[in-house]
């Protein structure tokens, strides 16, 4: 399955883009589902009111469903009070009813994350097409998944429930289940959502698409932009210009305008080598209904409905370690990170691990074996990659390594 999550800054379009996108696979014979959280907005640019229960037929071929992320928070909570309702009477708590329960701040993120695990399982799609947040919301928003695993298991780690075949015999004494039992049951649940959740964003066939408009300051905030999702391994796989002028106008104003936003599509396509940029017009309006979305993927933007996925299995791991022991006595681990400027990079280690911060993101990983046996001795941003020195710890490293 092909699945396209597209963002870009707020304002530029993205929501529009998305349902043109959507539509362009579906123009080309493919089963696309079209995913967002937004509430008027889509219905606007479809023209068409949408169901959250269930997908809603725009065209041939293509289906948009709206996100409810109350409704899941609350049948969420319901079967979680359901679940502990023998420690809560032990507590002696009130349970909630569910017309006095309100979304809390974050449950978007995860029923939006848990609307893109279950339609990446079904058959029904060969392209879905989320209508995500604005780029830099989208950013920690796929790195959700693997920070609340970690948090799981530097809070609850799976080796110390040695106690785990007591607690039903504890259980029958006390006369309730045991809270620490549940609270291993829920992490245990959590951390299998949250892996299924992590294979989706990790599918070789999953990619960010990026919209913006062609402003003075495009290429610098998308500079920032394209350095986060890299961080967090994310793949670009294309730029989507929004709301370009027609060029050769008589009129000065519109000429000035046009050519303002010539220069800034050229100082992004040097930004972007590497990425194909599709150009889409302004229409003179905001696009409402199928019909006009037509309009968009007339021109070159028709090339975004693409369908097929990368060929080849499971996508590789970007951060790669190279063997530079014979030569200069160290192995370097390199971080591509396209866009990212010496300033505003960070890098400190804990322990077997190591903290990475590029501008206001920040990804913790776990170092590989070899590396855990060593210090770091250095790190320095070149071509696009952090290349992160280690020297081997002679009290670690095997003697047969060759290192002195």
């Amino acid at each position: 399955m092909r699945t396209v999550l597209v963002t870009g800054p707020g304002g530029a379009g993205r929501t529009t883009l998305a349902a043109a996108t959507a539509l362009a696979a579906a123009r080309r014979g493919a089963r696309t589902l079209l995913l967002t959280t937004e509430c008027s907005a889509p219905e606007t640019v479809l023209g068409t009111p949408l169901g959250a229960d269930a997908a809603t037929l725009i065209a041939p071929g293509l289906h948009a469903r709206r996100i409810d992320p109350a409704d899941r928070f609350r049948q969420e909570f319901l079967a979680f009070q359901e679940r502990a309702g023998a420690a809560l009477d032990l507590l002696g708590a009130a349970p909630l009813d569910e017309d006095e329960l309100t979304e809390l701040p974050g449950a978007e993120d995860f029923a939006l994350l848990q609307a893109l695990r279950a339609e990446h399982a079904s058959d029904d799609w060969d392209m879905v097409v989320v209508d995500m947040p604005a780029a830099a919301e989208t950013i920690r928003l796929l790195a959700l998944p693997n920070q609340v695993r970690r948090y799981l298991r530097r809070l609850l780690p799976p080796e110390r429930q040695a106690a785990r075949a007591l607690r039903p015999v504890l259980a029958q004494l006390a006369g309730v289940p045991m809270p620490a039992q549940k609270l291993y049951e829920a992490a245990e649940r959590w951390e299998r959502e949250l892996a299924a959740v992590q294979r989706v964003i990790d599918d070789p066939g999953t990619s960010v698409r990026l919209v913006t408009e062609a402003g003075p300051v495009a290429a610098a905030n998308l500079r920032s932009i394209r350095a986060g999702l890299a961080l967090h391994g994310r793949r670009t796989d294309g730029l989507i210009v929004n709301r370009l002028l027609p060029t050769g106008s008589a009129d000065p104003f519109l000429a000035a305008l046009s050519g303002s936003q010539q220069t800034a599509l050229k100082a992004l396509r040097e930004e972007f080598p590497d990425v194909p940029v599709h150009e889409v017009p302004h229409l003179g309006r905001d696009p409402r209904g199928v019909a006009e979305l037509d309009e968009l993927i007339d021109g070159p933007t028709g090339e975004t409905g693409d369908t097929a996925p990368p060929a080849g299995g499971p996508r590789p791991d970007p951060w790669t370690v190279e063997d530079r022991l014979a030569d200069e006595g160290i192995l370097v681990w390199r971080v591509p990170l396209p866009g990212a400027e010496r300033r505003g990079l960070g890098l400190v280690r804990r322990g077997d691990e190591i903290v990475v911060t590029v501008g206001r993101f920040r990804r913790i990983r776990t170092l590989p074996s070899a590396l855990r046996r060593c210090s770091v001795s250095g790190a320095g941003l070149h071509d696009g990659a952090l290349e992160i020195r280690f020297s081997p710890d002679p009290d670690l490293w095997p003697k047969s390594a060759g290192t002195n």
